[in-house]
């Protein structure tokens, strides 16, 4: 059994449309082309203005670490300044013990 042949006026007919074809084509590239240009473009402004935020972020950070290093020198005094004398003043301590 011998698979049918193909016939040779397929191929004549994909030739023939070949040249009308090729100015489409060659359109829907400059089209594709354009339009990459124009993705490439909005890319390149996006990182740069990611750049800037990516700056501002860095300088967000430090002021939120200088925040946090304040607090938690704050809060330690008070730690240590309430371990010190805790039993005589603190509300409780001067209910418990009264006047």
């Amino acid at each position: 059994m011998n698979p049918p042949s193909r016939p040779q006026n397929n191929t004549t007919s994909r030739l023939s449309t070949m040249p009308s074809q090729k100015p489409r084509q060659l359109s829907h590239l400059h089209s594709q082309l354009a339009q990459l240009t124009a993705h490439v473009s909005d890319l390149e402004n996006l990182l740069r203005m990611t750049a800037v935020q990516a700056e501002s972020m860095r300088g967000l950070g430090g002021y939120a670490g200088a925040m946090f290093m304040a607090a938690s020198k704050v809060l330690g005094e008070e730690k240590i300044e309430g371990t010190g004398n805790s039993s005589s003043t603190t509300p409780e301590a001067k209910r418990k013990n009264g006047p």
